[in-house]
């Protein structure tokens, strides 16, 4: 089968992300094998692909050279293959979610990390929503725990993580401000934040502080980022994104921790949690019209190099996606 091909760490998807020919993969307990249709890439694609920082390689990607295939995990297609011990999914099923080396024709992925496709997507809409849309939805319900009424600022609001935060936020009944880049305040709007800041010119806090802050840039100060939380508001650091090596961002996020032992103010973040459960309430919020899966760049199999370049590059307003088939 055609894959991308992964063999070696780097920063520069250009020199370590080839396509080539694998063996098909075969499913085990508890896991099925998709062929797949279309695949996403997101910042934790990048991660995986350079090794960086170096708690990623301890986290099962590979100490010295990349564990799987590809850094690929967001996927969606169709049911080909099933493991022993998996009774929700049979030959022919559409599904969505995540797996291992996504970025390719077929990809094995465990049963609890699947959910059917949301009826009235394609593919493409579809392979959008796994990580990015779980990551936003237990920042927003779980984290943050957004109620009708309060103040919420999105920082990173166009990117794969904001554009979903944005949307389950104004669901939750929150007034929404979010931040991005001038030239995306207008597909920012159209997702429905009521307000949007150009974190290039405008300071955040100037009209207030906010009950719930959703940091999915990830590179503001602590001490700016509290001065403009209520006393009792919430803070959840979605991301960490520095230059460093060792910790690349995650020094904020312990940083945080500490300081919740001196402020009224709860300061957190996480981990998000890959699982049925929480894919299939995102495909019903997107049946229902609630939220919608924003794709800006759609790219083939041979050119995913080319698809975390735009990432890296901030090009993209949404989800860059890499259509299999």
């Amino acid at each position: 089968m055609r894959s991308v091909v992964h063999e070696r760490f780097g920063v520069d998807p250009e020199s370590v992300l080839a396509t080539g020919q694998r063996d098909v993969p075969v499913p085990g307990k508890g896991e099925v094998l998709v062929r797949v249709a279309a695949a996403s890439v997101d910042r934790g694609t990048w991660h995986v692909m350079a090794g960086l920082p170096y708690p990623v390689r301890l986290a099962g990607f590979g100490l010295r050279r990349p564990r799987y295939a590809n850094p690929g995990r967001s996927l969606a297609g169709t049911v080909v293959a099933v493991g022993a011990g998996v009774s929700d999914f049979r030959l022919g099923d559409p599904v969505f979610g995540t797996g291992a080396s996504a970025l390719a024709e077929y990809a094995v992925a465990r049963a609890g990390r699947l959910a059917r496709m949301p009826a009235g997507l394609d593919p493409v809409q579809a392979a959008a929503v796994p990580v990015s849309g779980l990551t936003a939805l237990q920042a927003v319900r779980d984290h943050a725990r957004i109620q009708a009424g309060e103040r919420v600022l999105v920082l990173g609001a166009s990117g794969g993580v904001g554009v979903f935060a944005v949307q389950l936020a104004k669901a939750a009944g929150a007034t929404v401000t979010a931040v991005c880049s001038g030239a995306k305040a207008g597909a920012v709007l159209a997702l429905g934040a009521d307000r949007v800041l150009d974190y290039a010119v405008d300071e955040i806090g100037e009209d207030g502080r906010y009950d719930v802050i959703l940091d999915i840039a990830g590179n503001r100060p602590l001490r700016m980022l509290r001065r403009a939380l209520a006393p009792d508001g919430r803070l959840v650091l979605v991301g960490g994104e520095t230059d460093g090596r060792l910790l690349g961002g995650t020094d904020r996020q312990l940083r945080a921790q500490l300081a919740n032992l001196v402020t009224r103010q709860r300061l957190g973040t996480f981990l998000a949690s890959e699982n049925a459960a929480d894919l299939a309430e995102l495909a019903k919020l997107l049946e229902a019209g609630t939220l919608t899966a924003p794709v800006s760049h759609v790219l083939p199999l041979e050119r995913a190099a080319e698809a975390v370049r735009v990432l890296l590059d901030g090009r993209a307003v949404g989800k860059v996606v890499v259509a299999v088939r």
